[in-house]
C-alpha cells in the first residue's frame, strides 16, 4: 500500500488514472484548477490523451467523441463550467455512453466565488440539462473518497453505459489529507464494448444517436432509460452514524457531513441523542432508510452549503414537514459545529 500527502483534487485524478481513464478534457476554472494540471501531468506519464479545450463546451463535446470510440472518459469543472456542459452531458446520457464528470463546487449563482459552497445539488441530481435522464451523483467527504468514488464512478458509469458526477466542493478539492491506495490496483468493471464506434471494417456498421425522429421511436428510447434507471436506483450509499435512537438525525453530505460527524459526538456529551445520515450517492437518494427512521420518531436536521435544497428530498422521504428542519450557508459560508450544535438544541426545544 502506497501513502501520500495529497490534494482532494489531485486524489480525484488519481483515481480517475487507477480506473483506466485514458482521456481527459478540460478547461481551466477555480477551485478545480489543481485536478487539471495533475491531469496534465499524469497523463504524459500514462501515454494518455490529456486536451485543454477552448472551452467548456468544447470538452465535454471531445469527451463524447472519445467515449464513443470506447475509450474511459474523464472531465472536470467547478460551478458555471458544468451549466456549460450541460447540453453536452444531456447528449451523453441520450447516447447512453459513460462518462464521469467532477463538479468541484463554488458559490453561485453566476460567476459567484471561488468559496465552497453546495448550490449545484438540484442542478446534478435532478438533470441539469434538457429531457428526462439521470446522472449516479457520488458525494465523497474526504480525500480519501475522493479517490475511491472516482475510482468507483467508472465502473459504475461502464456497467449502466450512463455518465456519473462526482459532486465535491471547493473546500474538499483544496484540502490536504494522507490518501491511502493499492500502487498495483487494476481498473475495475472493464467491459467489452461491442457498442463502440472504432471502424466498420470487417463488421456491420452501427450509430450513436440520440435524434429519433421515427413515430414514437424517441419514447420508446425514454422507456428504455427509464427502465435503466430503475436498475441503477440500486447503487445506494450513504453513511450512518449513531442513528439508532436519536431523537434528532442529521442529514448532510460532503464537507458539511464531516463536520456534522463532530457535532454528533458532542451533543451526546451535552445528553443529546443525536446522529448523522450522510448520503454518498445523492442521486439515488436514501428515501427508504429516512422513512425508516422516521417511523421511529426522530427528527431531522438537514444542514447545507446552500439555502436549502437537498432538504427537499429529506422532506418527501419523511412525509411531515413539521420535523424536518433545514440549516444553511450560503455562497461561500461554512456552518460551523457550533451553529449546527445551536440548530439542533432549538429544534430539540432548548
Amino acid at each position: 500500500m502506497k501513502k501520500i500527502l495529497i490534494t482532494g483534487n489531485e486524489a480525484c485524478g488519481e483515481g480517475a488514472i487507477r480506473a483506466g481513464c485514458r482521456f481527459y478534457a478540460g478547461y481551466p476554472i477555480t477551485p478545480q484548477n489543481e485536478l487539471t494540471a495533475y491531469m496534465s501531468r499524469r497523463m504524459e506519464e500514462e501515454n494518455g490523451v490529456f486536451v485543454q479545450a477552448e472551452s467548456e463546451v468544447s470538452a465535454i463535446n471531445m469527451v463524447f467523441g472519445a467515449s464513443a470510440a470506447g475509450s474511459r472518459v474523464f472531465t472536470t469543472s467547478s460551478s458555471p463550467g458544468i451549466s456549460l456542459k450541460q447540453e453536452g452531458i444531456s447528449y451523453i446520457a441520450g447516447c447512453e455512453l459513460p462518462a464521469v464528470i467532477v463538479n468541484v463546487m463554488r458559490g453561485g449563482p453566476g460567476l459567484g466565488n471561488i468559496a465552497p459552497a453546495q448550490g449545484d445539488y438540484f442542478q446534478a441530481t435532478k438533470g441539469g440539462g434538457h429531457g428526462d435522464y439521470r446522472l449516479l451523483v457520488l458525494a465523497p467527504s474526504s480525500v480519501q473518497e475522493m479517490f475511491d468514488l472516482t475510482y468507483e464512478a467508472f465502473a459504475l458509469s461502464d456497467k449502466y453505459r450512463n455518465p456519473a458526477m462526482i459532486l465535491a466542493d471547493g473546500m474538499l478539492g483544496q484540502m490536504m489529507e494522507p490518501l491511502e491506495f493499492d500502487e498495483n490496483i487494476k481498473p475495475s468493471g472493464v467491459v467489452k464494448k461491442d457498442w463502440a464506434m472504432t471502424g466498420a471494417k470487417g463488421r456491420a456498421s452501427g450509430s450513436i444517436k440520440s435524434l429519433l425522429l421515427g413515430e414514437r421511436a424517441l419514447e420508446e428510447h425514454n422507456e428504455k432509460l427509464q427502465a435503466k434507471y430503475a436498475l441503477m436506483a440500486e447503487e445506494l450509499r450513504y453513511e450512518e452514524y449513531k442513528t439508532r435512537g436519536a431523537d434528532v438525525v442529521i442529514v448532510a453530505y460532503g464537507t458539511v457531513g464531516r463536520i456534522a460527524r463532530g457535532c454528533v459526538d458532542r451533543l451526546a456529551g451535552q445528553g443529546v441523542k443525536a446522529g448523522l445520515l450522510r448520503p454518498i450517492t445523492l442521486w439515488p437518494f436514501p428515501y427508504d432508510r429516512l422513512r425508516e427512521l422516521a417511523a421511529k420518531g426522530s427528527r431531522f436536521l438537514t444542514v447545507e452549503m446552500s439555502s436549502g435544497q437537498m432538504v427537499e428530498d429529506v422532506r418527501l422521504a419523511v412525509q411531515d414537514d413539521s420535523r424536518v428542519s433545514f440549516y444553511g450557508r450560503m455562497a461561500g459560508g461554512v456552518p460551523s459545529e457550533e451553529e449546527i450544535i445551536r440548530e439542533a438544541g432549538r429544534i430539540l426545544g432548548g
